[in-house]
């Protein structure tokens, strides 16, 4: 029960990653926040680990406020994953559309400044709170083809390198989780197909030989944002099967 009596808020946790990471926070005993842009599946997230849903669109500003607004109304929040995220197609970089290219900065990029805005304050007045951002192994050693998706990620790393040292002193810990491709909503995205040939070629990349899975993100979100990673801040932890080696 390593989160007992901490409230979390996952963003895009109605499916993938997201979802893995609210199961194993409500399993170690937190209150678990699931928000989603798809309501529904946030609700039947929530409903199965007795946590509580929220439909927000990550990206504007207005629904983010009034997730704050809730979240906050009753007490503290402990720890806020940014998890939501979403890829373009597979395309030569040249050739993916400008709705594209502003969807994946808004979700991908704005969101994380949208929900420091409304969070941060809060956390700095307790003194105390976790931040989780889920990067991407494409941050780190990009594919061909997902040029604004693989930046959207670099620039996640980054952030996520200056939040630490910029909140460290108010006692807020920023780290991030650097998947490989995995069994989510987004894996036919970066394939562009999904084919037994396609999905040979991916896990070809990976060493361990399988992909990432939301138990396995669930289980570094909840060491990284828990007490015993008290002195761990400004790290990527890469959970990827030796991908980027």
């Amino acid at each position: 029960m390593r989160l007992k009596g901490k409230t979390a808020l996952i963003t895009g946790a109605a499916s993938g990653f997201g979802a893995g990471i609210a199961r194993k926070f409500a399993d170690k005993g937190a209150r678990v926040f699931v928000a989603d842009i798809n309501a529904e599946g946030a609700g039947e997230v929530a409903g199965k680990i007795g946590g509580e849903a929220i439909g927000v669109d990550v990206s504007d500003a207005a629904s983010v406020s009034a997730m704050a607004e809730r979240v906050l109304a009753g007490g503290r929040l402990d720890i806020l994953v940014n998890n939501a995220g979403i890829t373009h197609l597979p395309a030569p970089m040249e050739e993916v559309s400008e709705e594209d290219f502003d969807r994946v900065w808004a979700v991908n990029v704005k969101s994380v400044y949208l929900t420091a805005r409304a969070f941060v304050p809060a956390m700095k007045e307790a003194g105390r709170g976790a931040i989780l951002n889920v990067a991407s192994t494409a941050g780190l050693s990009p594919r061909p083809n997902l040029n604004w998706y693989n930046a959207s990620k670099g620039w996640m790393i980054t952030a996520t390198k200056t939040m630490a040292v910029e909140l460290a002193p108010a006692g807020v810990r920023v780290n991030a989780i650097a998947p490989v491709a995995g069994e989510t909503p987004l894996l036919r995205s970066f394939m562009g197909e999904d084919t037994p040939e396609m999905r040979a070629k991916f896990l070809a990349t990976i060493p361990l030989g399988r992909f990432s899975t939301p138990e396995d993100m669930g289980n570094a979100a909840a060491f990284l944002c828990s007490d015993e990673a008290s002195m761990v801040t400004g790290v990527v932890l890469e959970v990827d099967g030796g991908r980027c080696i």
